[in-house]
């Protein structure tokens, strides 16, 4: 009885949601992780075991981690200063930053994934602008390397670490910057000793989102590396679509689905500890 007198009505306004999310995402999740544990009709660990001791597979995991690492860093690198900035801003020129990040976000990915192709192949505007300032002495092409990979990923995902990092930014008091400039500290050490520890709950997770949208990126290095590159997105999708190959498609899929899910809670976990500690 008292328990009924303490459910609260309005969770109610929850169920349209989560029928959805059940039906159109949980239904197919525990189908896919279902045919992961099934060889030959029968419950088993020799799908996993298989794909564990191939070398190949490692370099796929290896790659995954490493591409997923380099885009969230490079967007970490960016997105901060640019966070900062627009948490200063005031008036038209925080609205026209806010439309230089958001704008963006309604161009589809394979748009953006097919003008990174111009942009990064050996005519495209980086190597010009490389030539032009004197960086490099001829032509070369970034289009189907990693770096290029991790340039077009980086365009895409920056968006997903600067608001999270602004939504943070924007609740610390502008008074604990002045009363520590009244105490004699600079420029610099007010940031490393006030902004910089206060952002930390933003930071960790802008880092989740990009870190777990890179590792399970398909379309973007289709189309900016091609196959010569495999990573668990790539390799789960070839499974699927053209090796045909159902059971290597679901072991991906679910080692994907494990490694973006593990990075998600460690970075819930650690968002929550430094967001109580502030």
């Amino acid at each position: 009885m008292s328990t009924l007198r303490r459910f609260d009505p309005v969770l109610l306004l929850a169920v349209p949601a989560v029928a959805y999310l059940a039906l159109i995402y949980g239904a197919p999740l525990l189908m896919l992780l279902g045919r992961s544990v099934l060889s030959d009709g029968t419950p088993s660990l020799a799908p996993f075991i298989g794909f564990f001791g191939d070398a190949f597979n490692w370099a796929v995991i290896g790659n995954t981690l490493r591409i997923a690492l380099l885009v969230t860093l490079v967007c970490l690198v960016i997105g901060y200063p640019t966070a900062l900035a627009l948490t200063r801003a005031r008036g038209a020129v925080q609205i026209l930053i806010l439309i230089a990040i958001i704008l963006p976000l309604s161009v589809g990915v394979v748009v953006k994934a097919f003008a990174w192709q111009i942009v990064l192949r050996r005519d495209g505007v980086v190597s010009q602008f490389m030539i032009g300032t004197g960086l490099w002495d001829e032509p070369q092409r970034l289009l189907f390397t990693e770096a290029g990979l991790v340039i077009g990923a980086a365009n895409v995902f920056v968006p997903f670490m600067i608001l999270p990092i602004y939504s943070v930014l924007k609740l610390i008091d502008p008074r604990l910057g002045e009363a520590a400039a009244t105490l004699g500290a600079s420029p610099v050490r007010r940031f490393f000793t006030v902004a910089l520890p206060l952002s930390l709950p933003g930071i960790v997770t802008g880092i989740a989102f990009v870190f777990s949208m890179a590792a399970s990126m398909y379309v973007i290095p289709s189309l900016l590396i091609g196959d010569r590159f495999q990573t668990l997105a790539t390799l789960t999708g070839r499974s699927f679509l053209f090796m045909r190959n159902e059971q290597l498609g679901s072991t991906t899929a679910v080692v994907l689905l494990v490694l973006t899910v593990a990075i998600v809670m460690l970075s819930a976990t650690l968002s929550k500890r430094l967001g109580g500690g502030t």
